[in-house]
């Protein structure tokens, strides 16, 4: 296999690795193995070894089952940097236990130096906030429960 080949392939597992939500994802063949691991939130160790066994295998190792919500979830409509509030200086939007209003912005994500403003889809009250301010958030993960 050609080092472009294998780069394309290495590439496109983790791409397929990170929509399925997969925690590592491994091939093998006779002339090569790559495993793909994700650690993180958008960040994937990815090692490659040639020749491997002669043994042509995949095996797949699905993550945590993901956690049941009480209430409405807001999940993030993109890949970027989660914010709590409009600048580093000045609080969070909402915290924990404040009630909100549909349309009122929850948090930002900032995605190519691009600051996208999320919305709150119902009237409620803040729940749980599932990430920290300046956390890396990948696309449909969850972010505030609205109660």
């Amino acid at each position: 296999m050609q080092t472009n080949d294998l780069k394309e392939l290495v590439f496109a597992l983790a791409d397929k690795a990170a929509q399925k939500n997969l925690a590592k994802l491994a091939v093998k063949t006779e002339d090569f193995s790559i495993t793909v691991e994700t650690h993180a939130p958008a960040a994937a160790v990815v090692s490659a070894a040639v020749p491997a066994a002669p043994a042509a295998e995949i095996s797949v190792q699905q993550e945590k089952p993901e956690e049941q919500f009480d209430g409405t979830v807001v999940f993030a409509p993109l890949v970027g940097t989660f914010y709590a509030a409009n600048a580093p200086e000045e609080p969070p939007l909402v915290e924990v236990g404040d009630s909100v209003k549909k349309g009122q912005t929850l948090c930002i994500i900032e995605a190519m130096k691009t600051m996208n403003a999320i919305e709150c889809p119902c009237d409620g009250k803040v729940s749980r906030v599932l990430v920290q301010n300046g956390d890396l958030v990948e696309y449909n993960q969850p972010l505030i429960v609205i109660a």
